[in-house]
């Protein structure tokens, strides 16, 4: 099955919701989540609801709660364990420079990372573990960890419902749909990227102005 290409309505149509849900608890608190297709995973489900595959509103409620749960678990992890990930070894499933991109991604944005990370593949999943690391309090969190949440999964997933009622003919657009949401959630990271650049530029600049 294939998670990432023309085969995700395949794949949701045979892992069910259940399925659906666990691989949205696992990006959201799970150091191997991150690779996860969380983005295109909600609106590809969204419109296969509404097709009748199954209940749009098991899907929202089911996916917030898993989404939310996540965030908690990660939370958790970087409360007691999270420090230890900053000197963890690199392999085919961990990267430090998810760990720096999350990192400078949270010192910008503050308690507020929570929330947007939710749209930022790579960054959600780190987001609430160095939310714990940092010792956030927990109210705080989990009131940004429930609004990030129910906003990522009713958003997405209704998108999804919504293309799936209005335009003719969808299952003919789904590999577009889900390529376009993919690449709108990635903007974010990507404009991180190169103001981060910009940045490394201008401050070599002033610490080299014979350059």
């Amino acid at each position: 099955m294939d998670l990432f290409g023309g085969g995700l309505e395949d794949t949701i149509i045979s892992i069910g919701l259940l399925g659906t849900f666990l691989i949205l608890f696992a990006e959201s608190g799970l150091l191997i989540g991150f690779f996860l297709p969380g983005d295109s995973l909600l609106f590809t489900a969204g419109l296969l609801a509404s097709q009748g595959y199954f209940s749009i509103w098991y899907l929202l409620i089911g996916g917030s709660l898993a989404a939310i749960i996540g965030d908690n678990v990660g939370y958790r992890f970087g409360r007691r364990y999270g420090h230890r990930i900053f000197n963890k070894q690199e392999s085919i499933f961990f990267h430090q420079d998810h760990v720096r991109k999350a990192e400078e991604f949270y010192q910008k944005h503050g308690p507020l990372t929570v929330i947007l990370a939710r749209f930022v593949p790579v960054v959600r999943t780190f987001a609430p573990i160095l939310a714990g690391v940092g010792k956030m309090e927990y109210r705080k969190f989990l009131l940004y960890n429930i609004t990030g949440g129910l906003l990522w999964v009713w958003g997405l997933g209704l998108l999804g419902h919504w293309a799936g009622k209005t335009i003719p003919n969808i299952d003919r657009y789904i590999l577009p749909g889900v390529a376009i949401v993919i690449i709108v959630s990635a903007i974010p990271g990507i404009v991180a990227l190169i103001r981060q650049k910009i940045r490394r530029i201008r401050t070599q600049a002033k610490s080299d102005p014979n350059r």
